[in-house]
């Protein structure tokens, strides 16, 4: 007898995709988070130099100059769709499944990491739909009445970015610095978790070192955003006296 019942298979429960690959794909959703967030990084700090100013005749805005390097770039739209595009498309997705079965423990165990992990989750969400906005209101898809003002145009890199922020007040007061906050935040607080979820910080002293160039990484992420806001603020009565000249 029991030698039959030590021959006695073991019915295994029939898993569904997202559970036998688990691993896999949350190995890809935070290397497609350390990816998007390197372009992040990037981004903001391009978008920084709208502090400097629109310039003068005699030479381009630095902004202008950068948004012309990256649109100056071959097969453009190829390397934003593997590199930008799909990307944040997989990452969100999965990332909604996570916050979907996630279960989270801060009423019994209020550590810091937890409560990270349930920040990491809202400005998910607020991302999901900021990002929303702000895509589709630049390519012109969204925006209503006030698409015009909303949508951005490469060769007036500048002047149709400071447009976009000032159309309306609800836009540079509310929606970017909350945008850019959650951005930051998730951005840092990401790279943190990867180095966690990659084997590269396992002592505790790794992690308290990581974890400072992680809070560099999100001051740097949200100054320059801000940087950006502030910048369009200051210099929107350019932008004033400019479309009363032209009679726009």
């Amino acid at each position: 007898m029991s030698t039959t019942l030590a021959h006695q298979t073991v019915p295994v429960p029939n898993r569904g995709f997202l559970t036998r690959y688990h691993f896999l794909l949350r190995r890809l959703h935070s290397l497609t988070g350390v990816l998007f967030g390197g372009y992040l990084i990037v981004h903001l700090l391009v978008n920084s130099t709208l502090a400097q100013g629109p310039g003068g005749a005699e030479k381009l805005n630095v902004f202008q100059e950068q948004v012309n390097k990256i649109h100056d770039l071959p097969h453009l739209v190829a390397i934003e769709w593997m590199f930008i595009y799909l990307p944040i498309i997989y990452h969100t997705l999965y990332g909604i499944y996570i916050t979907v079965i996630g279960q989270p423990n801060i009423a019994r165990y209020g550590y810091t990491r937890n409560w990270l992990y349930i920040f990491q989750r809202i400005t998910a969400v607020i991302l999901i739909f900021f990002l929303l906005f702000h895509v589709l209101t630049f390519k012109g898809v969204l925006g209503g009445v006030m698409q015009g003002a909303l949508i951005f145009k490469p060769d007036d890199a500048y002047f149709s970015t400071v447009k976009h922020l000032m159309a309306a007040w609800w836009i540079w007061a509310v929606i970017y610095p909350i945008g850019v906050l959650s951005a930051a935040f998730h951005l840092a607080n990401g790279f943190y978790a990867a180095a966690i979820t990659w084997g590269l910080t396992i002592s505790r002293k790794a992690q308290l070192r990581w974890a400072a160039v992680c809070a560099l990484i999100f001051f740097t992420a949200f100054g320059s955003g801000m940087a950006a806001l502030v910048g369009a603020i200051v210099n929107s009565n350019v932008l004033d006296r400019t479309q009363q000249i032209l009679g726009v």
